[in-house]
């Protein structure tokens, strides 16, 4: 259902998520994982951090903490070095720990598959729960990133730099069978065409339909 603040009509959302589907037909998340809670763990260390970064830090990871238990027990000053380089990692260790000790404890050691359950473990927001029940349980959600925020507000799908609003916005704007395509898509999208300081307007497929009064018809001039 269109919101008020969208300033595209229906055909051109229906275009958004079909220039998404070709485009990006089987769209995932970047971070390397195995398992829900290594995905978890790299969702909570992606925050301020590249996904490249974070993928070179848990491949360390994985192989040092092999479950939940594993991570639960963890050192925290031993974690904070091996996960030093992602920045904020005092934080992000004790987000980490402590999701692991509140699976344990109340989820039977499995990470629940549910925005409710995901959104009561220690620093897990609904954009990081949202990442984790479309990458690792194929659950209808869109996670809010900054390419997210910035694209939907230059295509003129919303009108908010709130994450959660524009979550609940998007959400009503596409169809539920294609918010992890547009989730996705709209992050890859983001990093190839889309980007914050020099987006490749000219070789947009869906220019026509964008909204964004700063959108570039050619080419800087070098």
């Amino acid at each position: 259902m269109k919101t008020s603040a969208c300033k595209l009509n229906q055909d051109e959302i229906d275009a958004v998520a079909a220039y998404l589907e070709r485009r990006y037909p089987d769209p995932k998340t970047e971070l390397q994982f195995g398992s829900p809670f290594e995905l978890l763990t790299a969702t909570i260390l992606s925050a301020q951090c590249t996904d490249k970064r974070v993928n070179i830090v848990v491949k360390t990871l994985y192989r040092r903490y092999r479950t939940v238990e594993d991570y639960a027990a963890a050192d925290p000053a031993v974690f904070e070095e091996e996960i030093k380089s992602t920045g904020f990692y005092k934080n992000k260790t004790k987000m980490i720990i402590g999701a692991a000790q509140a699976i344990l404890k109340d989820f039977n050691g499995q990470v629940p598959s549910t925005m409710e359950e995901l959104v009561t473990l220690p620093g897990v927001g609904r954009k990081t729960a949202s990442v984790v029940l479309a990458a690792a349980f194929d659950v209808p959600a869109i996670a809010v990133d900054t390419h997210v925020l910035r694209i939907s507000n230059r295509l003129g799908l919303v009108s908010s730099k709130d994450p959660e609003k524009i979550e609940f916005a998007l959400c009503g704007i596409f169809e539920k069978a294609k918010w992890i395509t547009v989730s996705f898509g709209l992050v890859l999208f983001g990093r190839e065409i889309c980007a914050a300081k020099k987006p490749l307007c000219w070789k947009c497929a869906i220019y026509d339909i964008c909204k964004w009064p700063e959108k570039k018809s050619q080419p800087p001039v070098k």
